[in-house]
């Protein structure tokens, strides 16, 4: 692999999924070979200190930019092109396409001779909208290589590229840690602690935020407890949907079969996949097509956990799952589909067993971390 800089504003310790994808496939390449230039987390002195204390870890150089958002300007163009130099790069990787990789033809001239580019889910909702359509035409022409997450993004993006640019996409997902997140990951403890070890348990691991669909969740509760009485919904996370969430229990008379856990400690979180009997995010796409899901790395998790798993129909969510085989996609916003299929599964200790052994062969051997960083390696 040539010496690669990262241009990215999504880096740890900045909490989210594409920050989590960027840390673990660097953390894969080889250390000495490796340059992170990454946007400021928090402004403050205690955002400082934890920037800081994080980047001091690493076994890599990260070089933070002072601002908590670049943006292709003059000023950060200077800057990514001086480390370019600084460090001997030969190759640069866009933690996230859109806006950064505009800055392809500067660096290029430079002397980077390998620009890759990943995009996300929001880059599929650029290629929507005339102008931010024309700039990712740009950033295809730009670049070498444009990545992508499943066959939804892929289709997406590459409607608003040239076809040459098209035809070099390739894929690159997010992976799982499979040695993480196992079926025994501690599920049992969490259970007792919250006070579920005999009850048939749904879990939901996930920010708060509508187009997740804890709320399609929460309304299909009712037909899940005339089923399994002592069903018990566990939404893990936090997010500023919290409140509606908690008030949407109690007007639909569900609120005592309702765990809210707030934030979960990154470490504590496959445990918490381990306390379900099942995962379920139903997350639809909201905002016309311009709010979707990506991928849906969550699926893949709770399957490496040993879990089926029930999946909305937003985006790339299907991507993440084998239907049928892993788990089953549903309507998103329906709570009808998602009670009827988490019903099924509650209600069948095999058909658990047998979609969740599928699930963590499935992550075995198509989604682990060492695979997907090894594609990386080649592309750089």
């Amino acid at each position: 692999m040539d010496k690669t800089l990262i241009v990215t504003n999504d880096f740890p310790p900045r909490p989210g999924g594409i920050q989590a994808f960027l840390h673990n496939m660097a953390l894969r390449l080889d250390p000495d070979r490796v340059v992170v230039y990454a946007s400021t987390w928090k402004r403050g002195a205690e955002g400082a200190a934890a920037t800081a204390a994080f980047d001091a870890e690493q076994p890599f150089t990260v070089v933070r930019d002072r601002t908590t958002m670049l943006l292709p300007t003059p000023r950060v163009t200077r800057r990514a092109t001086e480390l370019l130099r600084a460090h001997g790069c030969s190759s640069v990787w866009f933690g996230a396409a859109a806006p950064l990789g505009l800055m392809g033809p500067a660096l290029r001239e430079a002397g980077a001779r390998r620009l890759v580019a990943t995009t996300h889910g929001h880059e599929a909702a650029w290629a929507q909208l005339p102008a931010s359509r024309q700039l990712l035409r740009r950033i295809g022409e730009g670049t070498d290589t444009l990545t992508y997450l499943g066959e939804y993004t892929r289709s997406r993006i590459a409607a608003a590229l040239s076809p040459a640019a098209a035809g070099r996409m390739v894929q690159l997902p997010p992976g799982v840690d499979e040695k993480t997140f196992r079926p025994d990951s501690g599920g049992d403890e969490v259970r007792a602690r919250l006070g579920l070890t005999e009850r048939p348990v749904v879990v939901c691991v996930s920010r708060l935020v509508p187009r997740k669909g804890q709320d399609t969740l929460i309304l299909a509760m009712p037909a899940i407890l005339a089923a399994q009485p002592d069903a018990v919904l566990l939404i893990v996370g936090g997010g500023p949907y919290e409140d509606d969430l908690r008030g949407l229990a109690a007007r639909t008379g569900v609120a005592d079969s309702v765990r809210f856990t707030g934030p979960v400690p990154w470490s504590e979180l496959p445990a918490h996949y381990g306390a379900g009997d099942v995962f379920a995010m139903p997350c639809r796409t909201r905002r016309g097509g311009l709010d979707v899901e990506g991928l849906g790395i969550v699926y893949l998790e709770a399957s490496a956990t040993g879990l089926p798993v029930v999946a909305g129909d937003s985006g790339g969510a299907p991507d993440a799952v084998l239907d049928g085989e892993t788990g089953w996609v549903v309507r998103g916003g329906e709570p009808g589909e998602a009670a009827e299929r988490i019903t099924a599964l509650l209600g069948d200790a095999e058909l658990r067993r047998r979609m969740g052994e599928r699930g963590r062969a499935w992550v075995e051997e198509k989604w682990r971390w060492d695979l997907l960083a090894e594609r990386l390696r080649e592309l750089l």
